[in-house]
């Protein structure tokens, strides 16, 4: 695939002020794709490369729920959180940026050379290296700061102890950005940095529109009439749409069924994000 890059420098009119203006700013960038992403809201999400499924999961939902709401998903690039990220945001049609630790021309890794090609079509590259440039350990530290710049806020999903998504929240809370982690096992090292930042004060993410009211945004509804339901999940759709909010033993009794088959129900509702089910409660999610 041809490149087609633009260099901006420091000194342009163009730069974008929220970079030129941090703590050891890059003196130019170096784009490929849509420059103009750069002018709209950005929300950064990091993580492991190496990530749990709930994680990948997580990300995707996340990129998802961002590009449903005309907001830009920021990420790195890498295996596992990153890539998930940025592929949520692309399957619903939205936007997303990714900053490298290389140069524009460089697709660094290589097993994301699929996404790497999705994003110069649909998205926007960026980078603080020239043309050329081969990823270097220390690249991926310092891009972090740039990740950071460009957004309005920055979600954590998974990070172990010494995780460089840490370094990132750390450089976020440092420019005075949101910073948001998605709780996790206590057992799991997947989840250590996370739960450790909720402990130090990040806010907690418990569902993906958190994201979106932290930065002042507020989520868009869905239809649920677009949203394929059974007979049975119609019924307790209705029946929250009415109560407001219910117990599992309630809709037990009222649909004369097991709680292993409203259990399974519910599940499948959660999952196509009909109702949220916390504190022995389920509610309506979105609508």
């Amino acid at each position: 695939m041809q490149i087609k890059s633009t260099i901006i420098y420091r000194e342009d009119s163009t730069f974008p002020d929220f970079l030129r203006n941090i703590n050891d700013a890059p003196l130019s960038l170096y784009c490929a794709g849509n420059v103009n992403l750069l002018d709209m809201d950005c929300v950064a999400v990091v993580g492991a490369r190496k990530c749990s499924e709930y994680g990948r999961q997580v990300a995707l939902k996340i990129g998802e729920t961002l590009a449903k709401n005309n907001i830009v998903t920021v990420s790195g690039m890498a295996e596992g959180i990153d890539a998930s990220a940025h592929l949520g945001a692309l399957k619903a049609g939205g936007k997303t940026i990714a900053v490298l630790g290389s140069g524009v021309d460089v697709c660094y890794p290589r097993c994301n050379k699929n996404l790497y090609d999705k994003i110069l079509r649909e998205g926007l590259i960026i980078s603080e290296y020239p043309f050329g440039t081969k990823p270097r350990p220390f690249h991926f530290p310092q891009r972090n700061r740039i990740i950071s710049a460009i957004s309005k806020a920055v979600t954590v999903v998974e990070a172990s102890s010494g995780s460089g998504s840490l370094i990132t929240a750390e450089i976020a809370a440092e420019q005075g950005k949101e910073i948001m982690a998605v709780p996790g096992n206590i057992n799991s090292t997947f989840s250590l940095g996370c739960n450790k930042l909720i402990a130090d004060g990040a806010s907690i993410m418990t569902v993906p529109e958190d994201i979106l009211r932290i930065i002042g945004v507020e989520p868009k509804l869905q239809n649920e009439e677009f949203v394929e339901m059974g007979e049975d999940e119609r019924k307790i759709f209705n029946m929250l749409r009415e109560e407001g909010e219910l117990s599992l033993e309630y809709l037990c009794k009222s649909l004369g069924k097991e709680p292993s088959i409203i259990s399974g129900l519910i599940a499948v509702m959660e999952i196509k994000g009909l109702v949220s089910y916390q504190l022995g409660k389920i509610f309506i999610a979105k609508f």
